[in-house]
């Protein structure tokens, strides 16, 4: 991190949260194709695609090196809580912003986990999530006392309605039990989030939004990596294994220029969906535009990866729950503009 003399003024980013939500759509839908195609099209030397807990570890250490290049070079770290060491301050985290970073590692670590379940599809795995932490929205704004206005009821019924309808048309909700504990730890990871930033973060103003972004990452990259490294010392079952190969033997793979764009798009989709989650409005608000965007990206890559002949296109069930995702996007848009102008109009 860059030294206290450093004079350069912290980036500013002055998209709303609906622009926001499209750069994390455009974002996620080259992320989603560029995974599926290196799990799906093998690797020249290896002869065989690779999985997606060999792709992780790299992508893990790449992106957190892009992070601390980013807030070294915009400013963002200025923003953060520092300490002197020497001559030099140095940010670092709070207690909350800590227990944030470590709900968020529990997510850069179940979201590969979801991937390697034979027995429960990757669509399948993602959609329950979703809706897990959908759930997971009003319950942290009524714990807080947040008021949660109507349109964002409406708006999270749709979303639920629409990942319910997907989900349904499995037909079974038999999940092996570690897939049940990836679930479990993944929404436990995202209530943790949720409530340290409606706690210390969602004041709207950019320097919390800044701070918190430097803080949380401190510590959630190196937990991540540190849980990752243990499990593939411990070389437990073909997890322990892919994971070994991630660190060690993935730097030679012919892949690797690819892991590299994976790795900036995977930071570049952290930063615009953490800005979504900080807006000061509440949860039930934020959380449903973020994760419909993400569902929204997943089936617009879902019909690139089906013209580029890797997967099927998207079932009827899911082009149903995108529609629903639209209309709770459009609502959220335009619900607070009503709102506002309804305002107006009784004002005497």
């Amino acid at each position: 991190m860059p030294p206290q003399t450093t004079k350069s003024t912290p980036l500013r980013i002055g998209f709303s949260i609906e622009a926001l939500t499209l750069l994390y759509l455009l974002s996620y839908v080259p992320y989603a194709v560029l995974t599926r195609w290196l799990a799906t099209v093998p690797d020249t030397a290896l002869r065989r695609p690779l999985s997606g807990l060999e792709v992780l570890p790299a992508t893990t250490l790449m992106s957190g090196v892009l992070t601390c290049a980013f807030v070294a070079a915009n400013g963002w770290w200025r923003q953060a809580h520092c300490v002197r060491l020497g001559n030099r301050l140095w940010p670092r985290p709070t207690r909350w912003t800590a227990l944030s970073g470590i709900g968020t590692a529990l997510l850069l670590v179940t979201v590969p986990l979801s991937f390697t379940f034979h027995d429960a599809s990757i669509p399948f795995m993602q959609l329950l999530m979703r809706g897990d932490v959908l759930l997971v929205a009003p319950a942290v704004d009524l714990l807080i006392g947040r008021r949660v206005r109507w349109f964002s009821w409406v708006a999270l019924g749709l979303v639920a309605v629409g990942l319910g309808s997907t989900i349904s048309a499995r037909g079974s909700l038999a999940l092996p039990p570690l897939a049940i504990v990836t679930v479990v730890l993944y929404t436990l990871g995202y209530l943790i989030r949720l409530l340290v930033m409606s706690k210390v973060a969602k004041s709207g103003s950019e320097q919390s939004k800044q701070g918190y972004f430097v803080e949380e990452k401190l510590v959630a990259i190196p937990v991540a990596i540190l849980v990752l490294g243990l499990l593939s010392a411990s070389r437990f079952g073909s997890q322990g294994h892919d994971l070994w190969f991630g660190f060690v033997a993935v730097w030679s793979a012919h892949q690797l220029p690819y892991l590299g764009v994976l790795s900036v798009l995977l930071f570049v989709i952290s930063v615009f969906s953490l800005l979504i989650l900080l807006d000061r409005r509440e949860n039930t608000f934020c959380v449903p535009l973020e994760r419909s965007a993400s569902v929204l990206a997943g089936v617009a890559a879902a019909y690139l990866l089906a013209a580029m002949g890797i997967a099927p296109p998207p079932t009827h069930a899911e082009l149903t729950g995108a529609a629903l995702l639209v209309a709770a996007i459009v609502l959220l848009s335009v619900g607070p503009r009503l709102q506002t102008r309804g305002a107006l109009r009784t004002w005497p």
